[in-house]
């Protein structure tokens, strides 16, 4: 007899209660079990029982993985409720079908994308379509969105850019490899792409030309010491083509419109008209270091403008002033009478995709005036807190400002020079003295 033959034995006679229920029985080395078949034994052939016996099992552990499967799946669509873990971890979009179960944290389809890509770091599942191991189900049940953004944003600056789900692939891109590829936010300053890189930055961008729109290589130098973007038509040049002050200059992403995934749009003011730099990069992380490079010096110029601006409390007196809210132009300007000719300044309003925003409430801390109808306009690199006189005009100021803040920013946005029409609104608000005081030196 061989040596399987002694093994396994299949034994075909049938005790009384087997008959029954036609049992078949296995004897080997480590097995001695009953297993039910539809036919009497003595109908099956020694290889139908082998084949019979792997089906049964087989069924049984796809009836127990079901069964798991479901549990999970109930278990992870729990968890999306809690605090943090309803929207994704990366763009905040809402409702998000994936998860990274390395990181442990919530995430969109979009977003997963980019995991994909990040397979040293991250790894992905569908939470409704893929199965789940116990054990990846507790991991997540141990981190979460909130935990996870405790570690890899521990230290985002107030100047970068958080990307939104309807910006461009590049700045999310960037954003998920700058958090979890490199952990520039973890406060770990031993990282050698941490946070102290951002500001002055020089380099070579492609720009496009101003008569033929051919892109061209040319250097640019931003620099923190004169709040100055330069940039030259050759490499020795003795002097800059152009000097752009940053209290000037805006950048935006513009794929589309420049013709590459990288492009990107200088907005400045020159000689009381709009002008606009095209340029790109063929490295992404490099053209969204650039971004928030012009983001960081910005940022550190306006600290130097108006110093008292990031006060988490004003303890100044409150003084009138008089606004009017350009709509086609996005911005609200101000002047000290009525009747002035010129604004003292200007607030320019951007879209809520860009970080914009306005809410019916006055920061803690803010004292000193009898008008309690506040209103706080955000803008991306601080606040702005004024009140109104009653609840009506209060409701009239955060219907108009959300009208365009809701409206999508556009490209006539930052180039059109054309004189329009223009409805105003004219309202009385009181604003901070410091603020005000700073806008008008």
């Amino acid at each position: 007899m061989s040596t399987t033959a002694r093994r396994l034995i299949v034994k075909a006679a049938l005790t009384a209660r087997e008959r029954v229920r036609h049992l078949l029985r296995f004897i080997g080395p480590r097995v001695n079990a009953l297993l039910p078949v539809s036919l009497p034994v003595s109908c099956l052939t020694f290889p139908a029982c082998l084949a019979y016996s792997v089906s049964a099992c087989t069924a049984e552990r796809r009836y127990r993985g079901m069964a798991d499967r479901d549990r999970n799946k109930k278990v992870l669509l729990e968890l999306l409720k809690m605090p943090g873990n309803g929207r994704c971890a990366d763009c905040q979009t809402a409702d998000p079908d994936w998860a990274s179960y390395r990181l442990g944290i919530f995430i969109c389809l979009n977003c997963s994308g980019t995991h994909r890509n990040l397979p040293e770091v991250s790894r992905v599942k569908s939470i409704r379509l893929d199965f789940w191991d116990d054990d990846l189900v507790e991991y997540m049940k141990c981190i979460g969105n909130n935990a996870a953004k405790a570690i890899y944003e521990k230290d985002v600056p107030i100047f970068y850019y958080r990307p939104k789900s309807s910006d461009c692939v590049v700045l999310k891109e960037q954003w998920i490899r700058a958090k979890y590829e490199r952990r520039e936010f973890t406060g770990d300053k031993s990282q050698p792409q941490s946070i102290s890189n951002y500001g002055s930055h020089q380099g070579f961008l492609w720009k496009r030309g101003k008569e033929n729109s051919q892109f061209l290589r040319r250097k640019f130098i931003l620099s923190m010491d004169d709040y100055t973007l330069k940039y030259y038509n050759k490499e020795e040049s003795k002097g800059p083509k152009a000097v752009i002050f940053v209290k000037d200059l805006n950048a935006l992403f513009q794929p589309e419109k420049i013709g590459h995934n990288h492009g990107l749009q200088l907005t400045f003011l020159k000689d009381e008209h709009t002008r606009n730099i095209f340029v790109y990069h063929e490295e992404a992380k490099e053209i969204v270091h650039w971004y928030n490079a012009i983001r960081a010096v910005r940022f550190s110029y306006l600290k130097t403008a108006f110093p008292t601006a990031t006060d988490l409390e004003h303890r100044e007196p409150f003084k009138k002033r008089w606004f009017i809210l350009d709509s086609q132009e996005r911005r609200l300007l101000y002047f000290k009478c009525p009747l002035d000719a010129t604004e003292k300044g200007s607030v320019f309003i951007g879209s809520k995709e860009h970080g914009y925003d306005v809410t019916n409430s006055l920061p803690k801390g803010a004292r000193g005036n009898k008008w309690k109808c506040g209103i706080t306009v955000v803008t991306p690199d601080r606040k702005f807190v004024f009140t109104c006189e009653n609840e009506r005009e209060l409701r009239e100021w955060i219907e108009v400002l959300n009208a365009v803040i809701t409206r999508p920013m556009s490209p006539q946005d930052y180039t059109s020079n054309i004189s329009c029409f223009f409805f105003y609104y004219y309202f009385i608000l009181y604003s901070l003295s410091a603020i005000l005081d700073a806008l008008a030196s």
